[in-house]
């Protein structure tokens, strides 16, 4: 019974703690989180140093930890709602979506097969791509994966506003601008984490911008690339 009061003590206290860190005060009332994953997942993937500014070995790199993450957004958040892609023909890429799921809820990750782009390489990008190449008669190409969840999070943030005071997104995508605007004629309040830039209407149009960086202990993990 004592460890059970202690624990909801520094659990309390850790919430308090991190809400005062970002700047979410009361102000901001209810909150919900909106994650575009697809975004986030790609935060960290030129960092060189660890959120104590220790260099990263060569064979290492950060990653977002999922479980990390939704600990995370519940110190000051009353839902969350995950968006990321899959592909049916990669066993990884599925279990990677069951995974999410065990973690935020079946019900609050939200996914759709991803489509794949040809992108024809110039002379200059083929010494630096990694992906398989393929040929037809317009020359040699890549398949890039795109999965783009900006109309399915405007939708649900839209339909669901009566349950929040402040719409908070994790994305640097400069398409939610126009979302950001409506919400603000609704009189929610926007907070933004983001990553790397961001437009500056976006910024401009946030109550609160939380740059990734700043989060990166809490979210993020250090784990091998591949292959090494």
């Amino acid at each position: 019974y004592i460890s059970d009061v202690w624990k909801d003590h520094y659990e309390e206290f850790k919430k308090q703690y991190v809400q005062q860190e970002l700047g979410v005060n009361e102000s901001f009332g209810k909150i919900h989180v909106f994650i575009d994953f697809g975004n986030v997942n790609h935060w960290f993937e030129e960092d060189r140093q660890d959120h104590d500014n220790n260099p990263l070995k060569d064979n290492e790199k950060l990653v977002i930890n999922l479980r990390k993450l939704k600990e995370f957004v519940d110190l000051f958040s009353l839902d969350s709602r995950f968006y990321y892609g899959h592909d049916r023909q990669n066993l990884k890429s599925i279990g990677f979506i069951r995974v999410a799921r065990d973690i935020f809820g079946k019900y609050r990750v939200f996914t759709k097969q991803i489509q794949k782009i040809k992108h024809y390489l110039t002379n200059d990008e083929f010494s630096s791509n990694t992906r398989d190449v393929h040929e037809d008669r317009e020359g040699k190409y890549i398949l890039i994966p795109k999965c783009n969840f900006d109309v399915e999070i405007a939708v649900d943030a839209i339909k669901h506003s009566d349950k929040y005071d402040t719409f908070c997104l994790l994305s640097s995508d400069a398409d939610f601008v126009h979302l950001v605007r409506f919400l603000k004629t609704k009189k929610k309040k926007v907070i933004l984490i983001k990553g790397g830039y961001i437009v500056s209407q976006l910024r401009k149009e946030a109550s609160l911008v939380i740059n990734a960086q700043n989060i990166k202990k809490y979210i993020a993990e250090i784990k091998q690339r591949p292959g090494d």
